[in-house]
């Protein structure tokens, strides 16, 4: 069943598009717009539906149900339908065609040159038929010109011959009032005529036009694709096969062709009665080029050869002076469109607006006389000349202080307030800004734990235990290396629990730990008592103002004295309740579990005597715990929030480096999407390692974050190069004795940003008398070929802690002869270190005296020098001794044995009471009874 669009039916009904969806959606009909289509059935009743147009709806049914029966209509409208009639089944014939053509994938044989020409002919028909329609077409448009030319010239000789007879029959008088009004009516006429017979002209020629064929472009890219499918099927062989045939063939010389000159039809224009030229003379084109204008011959100069040098010089500049003065000057005063002051019209002059002063003016320091004159609406001058009458000489551009500005509002009427610019920079303000939190929506947040003690008390066991997990196993050398922070629950409360090292080397890091906790667990070994480190953790404690939980752990060891522990901490300032004092005290055993559930319950309520809150709608800040390089994840900061809430995708700030959190890990490895106060957290995102200790914050947008990262990494940069420390003269003494002390270079790579700085301070601190370390690089990340490079540069030694070399880079330590030491316990390569620098002092020596020998003789050899007879009365003389000449107790020479003979042989040494000869190198005056004292230098052992 057909259907047909409702802009048609519109069209053919003679009204509006809108009016026929409108009633279509009267109807019941599902349209949206014109453009929809509907059913015979229902396009029958929808023509229906219009009642003045019954006759219209009609034929609209007709062509929708029989679209090959044609009406009787003009014959332009006929010959339309029949050719739409005729072009359409050879349109589907090429479809057809097309097909069947596109059907197969690769054709296996066709003649494709057969195919080739027939199209080659099928085109050359229809070119030369459509030359021929063309040229008849022509023939009949100038046919129909010549005829209408014929009949208006016909019209209008009539016309003129009517008038003629007219006028003789009128009086003289009368045709000498009606002369100018017949001519005037005349005239009308004519224009009528023409256009009248332009508009019948035109209508026969839109009539007349042919209905060009409809073309299929689908029908035509169907066939354009079937030869290029062909065209792929063609095998190399018989590509190469063709061209070469069409290589052998004869090439046909070269057909000239001659077109014919394109004749623009023109529209017919009435030649005016007066034009009686010729024909061929209005058919000639006119050159509307611009010609060479013809101007006179110059004046030739002939007396230029007689006034030859300076004369002729002086009379051309005259000349030229002569013709710009003319130019210039105001000489031709009837001069047409002359642009003088006289001639122009006076500007208006404008009022100048008054502007009223503000109130309040804000200021900052520096500010200059133009931005404080613009800020009030006030000219530049008129601020100058009030600041020279306060007796302040200064000028538009000049900076002027506080107390000026403030001077000059006061003389204006204006309230000045300076303006307090807040550092976009600072994250401490976040932490110290009053407003920033929300008292209302203040609620209770967990406690943050940090267990600290000495090394091997038990700390990682007891946070094992109290997260099941056995993390203390991999712990090199029972220590630990790096903070943790976990967080367990316990009778529905969160705990967040820091674990920090032991090791005298992490005392930053113990600091930095006690500084964001809440409370403080100080884990004594029951049987060791209270160590350097207790000391040591007691004191940060107290320095932070943290409460202080003891945990006198390994009660279950046979030595264990739990009451000797708590005599000495209260030694220390450390006072158990039931003594009188403000710490808890509580015994377990880590290892068996004993009283863990007790320690745990005494958390809970020193934190809630505590009253811990945080404000989870703010923006988050928090502390840096660890940072570390990741092969996969990049730059990846463990932090601990403390106020607000840490989601995904926010901008932060992290110490000098900025990012967007790209994921974000809890305690157990899981991946979360906010974080909330106490929360531990691992975050990846962030474009460098930041230093532990560094304190964080989101921002906004992450316009204002790298803005803010950016500046804070300038001003670190900046405070390095300032505390370089630079020669002066104070100072020049220190620096030239400072460069006789030898350094050892050391490049340090470490797993996380903590263990690096301790490594570093733990090595600046090792005192070696006359060698100092020089830390040429740290880093957190495996040693790689850049390190390399930098270590043989510096002569350099490369200490890796819990990392390893890359492949590239060991073997680029090896081909370079670069050290490489890797260690995951601390204390050795302290110790390590220490020999290290030990071996790099030089060696000192001790002179030992091994004989002593007095001349008997001396023998004077020509060419040779003076031999010594002597004899051995102590000790010994070897060949590689020194020897000191000493006569009547004065040392004459101080030198090395040139030879050493006994009996004409060379011999090594000669012992006491023996006889030899000996020469001395570069001496000759040897006499008799002179002592010769033989010695040599020992090193020291240190």
């Amino acid at each position: 069943m057909s259907k047909k669009r409702l802009n048609e039916i519109a069209r053919e009904l003679g009204v509006s598009s809108k009016e026929v969806v409108a009633k279509a959606q009267e109807l019941g009909f599902e349209v949206k717009s014109h453009a929809s289509s509907v059913d015979e059935a229902s396009a029958k009743r929808l023509a229906e539906s219009f009642g003045g147009q019954k006759s219209e709806a009609t034929k609209v049914a007709a062509k929708v149900s029989k679209p090959e029966k044609v009406d009787e209509t003009p014959k332009v409208e006929t010959a339309k339908v029949e050719k739409a009639k005729e072009t359409q089944p050879v349109v589907k014939e090429e479809v057809a065609t097309s097909a069947v053509q596109s059907a197969p994938h690769r054709p296996q044989s066709r003649n494709f040159k057969a195919e080739r020409e027939a199209r080659a002919k099928e085109q050359a028909a229809k070119r030369a038929q459509g030359q021929q329609g063309k040229a008849g077409q022509q023939a009949k448009n100038g046919q129909e010109r010549r005829d209408n030319r014929q009949q208006g010239q016909g019209r209008s000789n009539n016309e003129r011959n009517d008038r003629r007879d007219n006028r003789r029959d009128q009086r003289p008088e009368e045709r000498k009032d009606n002369r100018f009004g017949d001519r005037r009516d005349n005239r009308d006429n004519r224009r009528q005529d023409n256009r009248s017979g332009q508009s019948a002209r035109f209508e026969q020629r839109e009539a007349a036009k042919p209905a060009g064929p409809k073309i299929d472009f689908k029908a035509r890219a169907a066939a354009l694709k079937a030869e290029q499918n062909a065209e792929y099927a063609r095998t190399s062989e018989e590509r190469f096969r063709q061209a070469q045939e069409a290589k052998k063939q004869p090439k046909k010389p070269k057909e000239i062709k001659f077109e014919e000159p394109v004749v623009e039809s023109k529209p017919f224009v009435k030649p005016a009665p007066v034009a009686s030229v010729p024909e061929q003379v209005a058919e000639t084109t006119v050159d509307t080029r611009r010609k060479k204008q013809a101007r006179p011959d110059k004046k030739r100069d002939f007396n230029g050869d007689e006034e030859d040098g300076p004369r002729k010089q002086q009379r051309n500049r005259n000349s030229q002076n002569q013709v710009r003065n003319q130019r210039t000057s105001n000489w031709n005063n009837n001069k047409k469109n002359k642009k003088g002051k006289a001639n122009q019209p006076a500007k208006p002059v404008t009022e100048r607006k008054f502007h009223e002063l503000p109130t309040e003016f804000e200021y900052t320091a520096g500010m200059t006389v133009a931005e404080i004159a613009k800020r009030i609406k006030r000219e530049p001058a008129e601020i100058v000349k009030k600041l020279f009458l306060m007796g302040v000489m200064a000028t538009q551009n000049q900076s002027l202080d506080g107390d000026t500005i403030e001077l000059l509002m006061v003389d204006y009427g204006i309230e000045a307030k300076e303006k307090v610019e807040v550092d976009n920079a600072d994250i401490e303000r976040f932490f110290v800004e009053e407003g920033y939190l929300n008292e209302e929506e203040m609620t209770e947040r967990p406690p943050v734990v940090t267990i600290m003690g000495h090394v091997d008390h038990g700390k990682t066991t007891l946070l094992d235990t109290l997260r099941n997990s056995r993390v203390a196993t991999g712990e090199a050398g029972g220590i630990t290396q790096h903070i943790g922070a976990y967080q367990i629950e316990e009778a529905g409360k969160k705990i967040t629990f820091l674990d920090t090292p032991g090791h005298a080397a992490f005392t930053s890091m113990r600091a930095r730990g006690a500084s964001v906790t809440d409370l403080t667990i100080l884990v004594v070994a029951a049987d060791d008592g209270v160590m350097p480190q207790t000391i040591e953790a007691i004191n940060h404690s107290k320095a932070a103002n943290v409460p202080i939980i003891v945990a006198i752990n390994k009660i279950d060891k046979p030595g264990a004295n739990p009451e000797r522990v708590i005599g000495e901490l209260a030694e220390h300032g450390v006072i158990s309740t039931a003594w009188g004092g403000e710490s808890e005290f509580v015994e377990i055993s880590a290892k068996f579990n004993q009283n863990i559930d007790e320690l745990l319950e005494t958390v809970l309520l020193v934190a809630e005597i505590q009253e811990l809150k945080a404000d989870p709608t703010v923006r988050a800040i928090g502390t840096v715990i660890e940072a570390h390089l990741d092969k996969g994840k990049g730059a990846v900061a463990t932090l601990l929030v403390q106020q607000g809430t840490l989601n995904v995708q926010d901008p932060i700030v992290v110490g000098n480096t900025f990012g967007r959190v790209r994921a974000m890990t809890n305690d157990l490895g899981r991946r979360v999407k906010t974080a909330g106060p106490s929360t531990p957290v691992s975050i990846t995102g962030l474009n460098e390692a930041p230093m532990a200790g560094d304190h964080f914050a989101v921002y906004e947008d992450e316009k204002s974050a790298r803005a803010a990262g950016e500046e804070r990494a300038k001003r670190a940069l900046l405070k390095q190069r300032q505390a370089t420390q630079r020669v002066s003269l104070e100072n020049l003494f220190d620096t030239l004795k400072a460069g006789e002390v030898k350094s050892v270079n050391v490049i340090i790579k470490a797993d996380v940003q903590g263990s690096v700085e301790a490594l570093a301070s733990s090595l600046q601190k090792i005192e070696v008398e006359g060698v100092r370390v020089n830390i040429v690089h740290s880093a957190v990340g495996a040693i790689n070929e850049s390190d390399i490079t930098l270590a043989e540069a510096s002569n350099a030694l490369v200490i890796g802690f819990n990392v390893r070399p890359t492949a590239e880079a060991r073997s680029q330590a090896e081909a370079d002869d670069v050290e490489v030491r890797l260690h995951s316990i601390i204390y050795k390569v302290i110790e390590e270190m220490e020999d290290a620098m030990k071996g790099m002092l030089d060696p000192e020596y001790e002179e030992k005296i091994i004989g002593e020998a007095i001349i008997r003789e001396t023998f004077k050899v020509s060419k040779v020098g003076t031999i010594g007879g002597f004899m051995v009365v102590r000790g010994k003389v070897t060949r590689d001794s020194s020897v000191r000449v000493i006569r009547d107790g004065v040392v004459v020479f101080d030198g090395k044995l040139a030879s050493l003979k006994r009996y004409k042989d060379d011999v090594k040494e000669v012992g006491n009471a023996q006889e030899g000869g000996l020469m001395i190198e570069n001496y000759n005056d040897l006499k008799v009874d002179d002592t010769i004292e033989a010695y040599i230098m020992e090193e020291i052992k240190k």
